[in-house]
């Protein structure tokens, strides 16, 4: 992981979920504040089932932060600020 990169957000999302949706607006609020780049993977996609499977995700959505698992369902903000915070923090070092 190159900390000077944007951390990629992937959200592996469904039609007509409410905590999707809270997720989205979520990102998009700290997209303002940190550098982010967020991949909407619809779940009944191809390479969304996939990682649904693979990540055992038993609600939606799944994050991944730069590819590692991250939640699923509600998506914590105050962990993921906590985390941006300390990625943002390794690229000045």
């Amino acid at each position: 992981m190159n900390p000077d990169a944007p951390a990629l957000i992937t959200l592996v999302h469904s039609p007509a979920c409410h905590f999707c949706d809270e997720a989205q607006a979520a990102l998009a609020d700290l997209a303002a504040e940190f550098s982010l780049s967020v991949d909407l993977v619809p779940a009944s996609s191809a390479p969304g089932a996939r990682l649904v499977r693979e990540h055992r995700a038993p609600m939606y959505p799944l994050v991944l932060v730069d590819g590692v698992f991250f939640s699923f369902g509600r998506l914590p903000q105050k962990k993921l600020r906590r985390l941006l915070e300390r990625r943002a923090v390794g690229s000045v070092a």
